[in-house]
């Protein structure tokens, strides 16, 4: 009888499988980051187009801001040394918009409005609540302090000071701190330009009739709408076959017209994953498997200048290596230079079962309790194909390399989605 043949094997893609040669999460996103250059092309728009835009110079204020010193309050204006005197005698009224043009004199005051320009001869404010006015005369509670209640002039912004910075993403409060220098237009990066698609023969759009084994294609979804929220342009390409010669195509084509491009499944290293070999062919690519779950095979590269990114199959684990990989390099792409995603540090009301050697992003609901404690719970099954846990979830639970999980009451770090897109 003959012996067996001895089987030779080859490492999984399987999400529990540990490898100790893998590379760590943050090892993987320190070479992302050293390939990535920032985009340094400049287009001017007017101001409304430049929410969430990326500004791509300093912006100085050609003004002072507040441009005169003014009144913080409705009240009365006057010298702060005339407080001794029992009464003071009112002279006249300061508008917003509309200054007073006498002076006061010692003994004076001006009834004042919030905004209006300070009187020559004045020096404080004292609100209105705090006077007792008799005809044209006033007196004035105790505990006045001298200068209260006045903006002075170029207290926000002196002329020539940095208002915003390069790199700095506009938020609702920049526009309106740039529209207040009357400035209409502003000098922004281009955003980047992303090119996507699908692969795998057992895919089908919505609406076409599905066989045995076939499937709909979520992830572009899930990618069109990602991409959607941080606001970059991008192209989706569809889905293309398992076939040699479209994938070369579909990648010369992607290249051509993005600084990304990012695929789904055909980062494996199967018979029929042709990615890989016709990335050799084209580019410059080195395949990763993470030492993290779910998300394992990952792959990333160049094609000429531009960046590629081989995402999983599995539906969670597109989004998941999404955010924590593709996410980073396109915010480093953009300019932006201060951008990191928020997280916090939560008590779990569940236990979180994990094996050492590997990062975990495990899907959660973070809330607070009655006492304002923080506390997770995650979205029952983990699998990476069950895209349930992610539509459920509004956070993922952080559990480091070294962590053999997570009992109840234990601190763990969260990520929560709003801090992402």
């Amino acid at each position: 009888m003959s012996q067996p043949t001895e089987v030779t094997t080859q490492a999984s893609c399987c999400d529990d499988e540990f490898d100790p040669t893998l590379l760590t999460v943050d090892a993987a996103l320190e070479r992302i980051s050293a390939t990535v250059t920032p985009i340094t092309d400049i287009e001017v728009v007017p101001l409304r187009a430049a929410l969430s835009r990326v500004l791509g110079q300093d912006l100085h204020s050609p003004v002072d801001v507040p441009n005169h010193t003014n009144s913080a309050m409705d009240g009365y204006a006057l010298r702060f040394d005339d407080l001794s005197a029992d009464t003071l005698t009112v002279i006249g009224t300061a508008w917003a918009g509309k200054a007073f043009t006498g002076v006061a004199a010692t003994g004076q005051c001006v009834r004042i409005m919030t905004g209006a320009i300070m009187p020559e001869g004045t020096d404080t404010v004292v609100m209105q609540e705090q006077v007792e006015r008799n005809g044209d005369t006033i007196r004035v509670a105790a505990g006045q302090k001298r200068g209260q209640h006045i903006r002075r002039a170029g207290e926000d912004l002196a002329q020539g000071s940095a208002a915003l910075h390069t790199g700095q993403t506009l938020m609702p409060a920049d526009l309106g701190l740039v529209a207040s220098l009357g400035i209409g237009e502003l000098p922004v990066l281009r955003k980047p330009r992303v090119a996507f698609f699908s692969n795998g023969d057992e895919l089908r759009s919505i609406g076409e009739p599905l066989e045995l084994g076939e499937v709909y294609d979520s992830n572009r979804y899930t990618l069109h709408g990602m991409l959607s929220r941080l606001g970059v342009a991008f192209n989706d390409l569809g889905v293309v076959l398992d076939d040699r010669d479209l994938i070369r195509d579909i990648f010369l084509r992607a290249a051509n017209i993005a600084d990304v491009v990012i695929t789904s499944a055909g980062a494996s290293v199967g018979d029929a994953d042709y990615v890989k070999d016709v990335l050799d062919e084209i580019g410059e690519v080195r395949f990763w498997k993470i030492a993290m779950k779910p998300g394992r095979p990952l792959s990333f590269g160049r094609i000429g200048k531009t960046l590629f990114f081989g995402l999983p199959g599995n539906p969670v684990s597109v989004m998941v290596t999404f955010y924590q990989f593709v996410l980073p390099a396109l915010k480093r792409l953009a300019g932006e230079k201060n951008w990191q995603p928020l997280r916090l540090t939560a008590r779990t009301n569940v236990q979180m079962k994990k094996k050492p050697g590997r990062t975990e992003f495990q899907r959660g609901q973070l809330a607070q309790d009655q006492s304002g404690t923080l506390t997770v719970t995650t979205t029952g099954e983990q699998g990476s194909g069950i895209l349930s846990s992610m539509s459920q979830a509004n956070c993922f639970v952080i559990l480091p390399l070294e962590s053999a999980g997570a009992e109840v009451g234990d601190t763990v770090v969260v990520e929560p989605f709003a801090s992402l897109v």
